[in-house]
């Protein structure tokens, strides 16, 4: 019978530890979303947005591979460093912030890949959802910091074309050069704090 009971706690504890989870917070204040896209085919314009926040889902608090990912950002916060062009991406010729405040990515995945790592999920831009692909760098590994907190740091890239979003701006030059290309790189710089 103590057989028996030592095998029913060993299996208990065994399942409870392989379904925990380690929660990680994105650090906003070390976190950084960026874009560039071509402006008149000769130039590239960037910019990014200030406020986002996100979590991470990790099944242990060494190893990201099928980490669980969730991100927000807050559409009124772009910033490209000219108040006139902000103004004119908030509006409906690309985001309408007022009627989408929040571009997200959910139901997303880190799978580990050659070289690093395979972020997919559902990006959410105005009111269109479709699955997207990051390739994802992890930098430096996991570290403590100077004040005991876990830190992890990751690089994260794609591209969309903006007109699967609605983002329907698409004035062109009299050659027929786009004023604003339809591809758009996206740049995410994540520092990830575990709770």
């Amino acid at each position: 019978m103590k057989t028996v009971l030592n095998v029913f706690i060993a299996l208990v504890l065994f399942t409870n530890i392989s379904f925990a989870q380690v929660g990680w917070t994105i650090d906003p204040a070390h976190t950084n979303a960026r874009f560039e896209v071509k402006h008149l085919g000769i130039a590239i314009v960037d910019g990014a947005f200030t406020k986002l926040e996100g979590t991470v889902e990790t099944a242990n608090a060494t190893n990201f591979d099928k980490a669980k990912v969730n991100f927000s950002i807050d559409v009124n916060s772009i910033n490209t460093r000219v108040q006139m062009r902000d103004d004119h991406l908030k509006s409906d010729d690309f985001f309408n912030a007022e009627k989408y405040p929040k571009m997200t990515l959910t139901n997303a995945t880190l799978n580990q890949g050659k070289g690093g790592f395979v972020l997919s999920g559902d990006l959410t831009i105005r009111d269109v959802t479709k699955k997207v692909t990051f390739q994802v760098k992890q930098n430096g590994g996991i570290i403590t910091d100077p004040w005991g907190k876990t830190r992890a740091g990751f690089t994260a890239t794609t591209s969309i074309n903006r007109f699967d979003y609605n983002i329907k701006y698409n004035d062109k030059l009299p050659t027929g050069v786009d004023a604003v290309a339809p591809t758009v790189e996206i740049i995410v710089y994540v520092e990830a704090v575990k709770n």
